[in-house]
């Protein structure tokens, strides 16, 4: 503002130094219209006279004395596309993963996705049996049995009613054995179906720094899978226990 106003007051000075310095019967000449204050903006004559030309990188002046007409006609021919130019290997850019990807992932993480459960056709849920499974999901460890229901990290690649299999199963257990992996058992699986996607009870994050004004609360809501455990593969099971349980 204070450069506006200098720039403002400049013709004003001038003037009148000008009126002091020559008789009064010399004409005095107009001002250059680049003095004007009625327009804030300035006028061609004012950009051509304190501003040089300027070109930018993308628009080069041609240094041959032509005009650029013929590239612009190779241009169009191209489609508007220039060979040298690199843009079009940069945009396309493959979105997502592919199926080995995401099967590779859910193995690491603990799963594997079989197929979506057909209620008319088929019942995977069973009686209760007397056998439990320690089976690994990520980095979380569950002790399950035949019809419980766990809530685990959300897992991204399964749907609901999707059925699962559980391969990361650590122990198996009876009343009468038990077996430990060293730290997996390989013929072992826990069968599961997915029952829904939810979200966990909000939990507050509060931050505060004394003597300093500082203080943050943020909250966070964990996403969550529910499973419902259908069978424990891996492990005899007497029938006559499961038949009085």
């Amino acid at each position: 503002m204070a450069t506006r106003r200098c720039l403002a007051a400049l013709p004003l000075h001038l003037r009148s130094i000008l009126l002091s310095s020559r008789p009064h019967k010399t004409p005095i000449p107009p001002f250059p219209s680049y003095f004007s204050l009625s327009s804030p903006t300035p006028t061609r004559s004012s950009t051509s006279l304190f501003s040089p030309l300027r070109h930018f990188s993308s628009s080069l002046p041609p240094t041959d004395g032509s005009d650029g007409e013929e590239d612009d006609e190779d241009g169009e021919e191209n489609g508007g596309w220039d060979e040298h130019d690199n843009m079009g290997s940069r945009r396309i850019v493959q979105s997502g993963k592919s199926e080995e990807e995401k099967r590779k992932e859910a193995e690491e993480i603990g799963y594997k996705v079989v197929g979506p459960l057909d209620p008319s056709s088929e019942n995977p849920f069973k009686l209760y049996e007397p056998a439990f499974a320690v089976v690994q999901i990520g980095s979380h460890q569950f002790k399950v049995s035949n019809g419980d229901s766990i809530f685990t990290e959300k897992l991204k690649y399964c749907d609901v009613n999707d059925k699962l299999v559980l391969k990361k199963v650590l122990m198996l257990g009876t009343k009468s054995e038990t077996i430990i992996g060293r730290p997996v058992l390989v013929d072992a699986s826990v069968h599961a179906v997915v029952e829904e996607h939810a979200l966990d009870a909000k939990v507050i994050i509060f931050k505060k720094k004394r003597r300093k004004n500082y203080r943050r609360t943020k909250g966070h809501r964990q996403e969550l899978t529910k499973l419902r455990i259908t069978d424990i593969q891996g492990i005899a099971k007497s029938e006559a226990l499961a038949a009085a349980a």
